[in-house]
């Protein structure tokens, strides 16, 4: 049997065994990668290189960005800022039919893009617009789905985690690049669930929100401006080289702690249950990484890759299937497995294809997190799902219908971004990243 089919059969059907059984992904992971070492190379061998790179993989100045970014986030969602980040959407969003749930996705948009977290962002945004919807007659399965259909915004607009950890994988790939390309993606992710949102609220004669005034509306500006400087600082100092993005997480820790203390919304005993969440977070990212990390040098030195790329190429050379054979992959893997495994893992499997078909390696990464940010709000393993539908306090059968509708308008938008790269990458040339 030829070594390369061996290997990735052994790696592959044993992950998916144990992820079958419930062991951990991360332990999955890097027992499956053990396993496919101990057939390819000798016993020692396989043993010190694989702990060799789980170490290697997390050995990482950048990396650091990571557990810094969650814990401005965790800070965020426990200290204030969301109530002032929602009533500024909803000033944004009032006048439309159904404003509540268009302040929901602008909440969204706003609050994980600052925390660069979905999950963070569907309990702070839809644990505070929920309430207010179903009190003022909306569907609560409705509004779990514009929750959840809008948290992942965040993860394409920067800061974004997710974006960090594909930049480490792809060999590199610049941050600020990659941070300033998702703006665009982002931007239109929401708008379209805003489209969706606009065309079922128009139908069920949902309310329009009352005028606010001009002195109003100031006033709730006001009081946004300092959450929405935290944007500006830290994009704004990674994107003209003021700072490294690890150097901008650690700002943006230190800008969002000072600003829950200005607010009094936090006290020495959340701020201690917030430092162990960051810490379990992290721990869990980290042996995800670390993991990875080992997969991937098996991956590469059994040539699964570009078995795998050989394969794809070979069923056609038209970047347009090639793109589409690799959009509807990710969306599957999506269902399965979660946004950080997904990215590296997959990562160093289509890369090489996509920049084999002249991708930029920027366009292909928004590409990928685009597609996982669709993954992460389906059955059966999306996070943000589960989230959504127990912060409005509705089952997943019942979400799931509401759902479609803004599950057709994102992959819409996701085959726009795949075969339209300006949009991704307009920005970054214009800031002369790329």
């Amino acid at each position: 049997m030829n070594i390369v089919f061996q290997s990735a059969l052994i790696l592959f059907i044993s992950f998916l065994i144990q992820l079958g059984i419930g062991i951990p992904i991360s332990i999955s992971i890097g027992i499956s990668t053990l396993i496919t070492a101990l057939t390819t190379v000798p016993v020692d061998i396989a043993i010190f290189t694989t702990v060799q790179k789980m170490v290697t993989g997390i050995d990482s100045f950048s990396l650091l960005a990571v557990p810094l970014f969650i814990l401005s986030g965790n800070i965020m969602n426990n200290g204030g800022i969301a109530r002032r980040l929602v009533n500024f959407a909803n000033v944004i969003g009032g006048r439309l039919p159904g404003a509540l749930a268009h302040a929901n996705i602008v909440g969204n948009m706003l609050f994980g893009s600052i925390s660069g977290s979905a999950v963070a962002s569907a309990a702070a945004i839809g644990g505070t617009m929920t309430p207010i919807q179903k009190s003022e007659g909306y569907d609560p399965a409705f509004c779990a789905a514009v929750n959840i259909a809008s948290s992942p915004t965040g993860m394409l607009i920067p800061p974004s985690g997710v974006l960090i950890l594909y930049s480490l994988v792809a060999g590199g790939v610049s941050i600020s690049a990659l941070f300033i390309a998702g703006y665009l993606p982002g931007i239109l992710m929401g708008l379209s669930t805003m489209l969706v949102a606009y065309v079922y609220a128009k139908r069920n004669n949902y309310p329009v929100s009352e005028k606010v005034s001009f002195s109003q509306g100031f006033k709730i500006f006001l009081e946004a401006i300092p959450s929405l400087m935290l944007i500006i600082i830290v994009i704004g100092g990674i994107v003209f080289g003021v700072f490294t993005a690890t150097e901008g997480a650690g700002i943006a820790v230190l800008y969002t702690l000072i600003l829950s203390l200005i607010y009094k919304s936090m006290t020495w005993e959340s701020l201690k249950e917030i430092l162990l969440n960051t810490g379990v977070t992290t721990g869990v990212i980290m042996l995800l990484v670390s993991a990875s990390s080992a997969m991937s040098w098996v991956m590469a030195y059994t040539g699964i890759p570009q078995a795998i790329s050989t394969a794809i190429m070979s069923i056609s050379n038209n970047p347009i299937i090639i793109l589409f054979i690799m959009n509807i992959t990710l969306l599957i893997v999506g269902t399965f497995m979660d946004l950080t495994p997904a990215v590296l893992i997959f990562t160093p499997i289509f890369l090489p294809i996509a920049t084999k078909i002249g991708l930029h390696p920027v366009h292909f990464g928004i590409i990928l997190v685009f597609n996982l940010c669709i993954g992460i709000m389906t059955p059966p393993v999306g996070s943000v799902l589960f989230v959504g539908c127990s912060v409005a306090n509705v089952s997943i059968e019942e979400t799931i219908k509401p759902l479609i509708p803004f599950f057709i308008a994102l992959i819409a938008v996701l085959f726009l971004v795949t075969y339209v790269p300006a949009i991704s990458l307009i920005l970054p040339k214009l800031f002369g990243l790329i």
